[in-house]
């Protein structure tokens, strides 16, 4: 185990492939052409450490007539990534996001397939004052009673999100909060609400969210966020 965590950390250490990992938390899939250029290196380069993540089954490429997408290989490699942000020190992250991130970022983004940010965490701290969830000591989201009434009255059919292979509840920490929101198949689905509704859109070339008037009048209608 110490030896296989030692060749993941270098995996993920290296430049160009923290950032094709950090590129693809946005949740789409990209091409080789496309990750050289926020790489900022050579197809010949990318194509190299795309090599080296898939066969560590980091990612995963899906053949689209003659063009080949890359994508995390499971959520848990998003979460992964999002985890390590969180051990850059307080006042290096400050400084970085005040210099080159746009305040939307830390208000209101995406996090692979869920919604994260400030209003991302508002919304997990929200559902667990309502009782809607309840966090375990594990990391994980428990739905009650009054929270399959609530997502019922969304529209989200958490028993077909039970049923699906990957985690249903996850609480996930969050790089510029600090605290949780959530992640998982509910996470994921209350995020498509959100953008089906136009409560949100998103921003073209950035994992920044938008929230619309519609969305701000929803947002404290059902999580009294202000």
């Amino acid at each position: 185990m110490e030896k296989q965590l030692q060749q993941v950390a270098v995996l993920v250490g290296d430049p160009v492939r923290s950032t094709i990992l950090w590129t693809l938390l946005d949740g789409k899939a990209y091409t080789a052409s496309e990750l050289a250029v926020y790489a900022d290196t050579t197809l010949q380069n990318i194509s190299m450490h795309l090599n080296k993540l898939t066969q560590a089954d980091l990612l995963t490429v899906q053949k689209q007539g003659r063009h080949r997408y890359f994508r995390f290989s499971r959520d848990e490699v998003a979460y992964a990534i999002e985890g390590l942000a969180n051990l850059i020190p307080a006042a290096q992250r400050k400084k970085h996001t005040d210099e080159t991130e746009l305040p939307g970022i830390k208000y209101c983004r995406t996090c692979y397939d869920h919604l994260a940010g400030k209003i991302g965490v508002s919304i997990a701290e929200k559902l667990v004052q309502k009782k809607i969830l309840h966090l375990s000591d594990d990391n994980l989201f428990a739905l009650t009673t009054t929270g399959e009434k609530f997502f019922n009255e969304l529209q989200i059919d958490t028993d077909v999100l039970k049923s699906k292979r990957r985690i249903f509840a996850k609480a996930c920490l969050d790089w510029s909060e600090r605290k949780y929101h959530l992640a998982g198949s509910l996470g994921a689905a209350l995020l498509d609400k959100m953008l089906q509704t136009d409560w949100i859109r998103k921003t073209k070339n950035s994992r920044a969210v938008v929230i619309t008037a519609k969305g701000k009048k929803a947002l404290y209608d059902t999580f009294d966020i202000c």
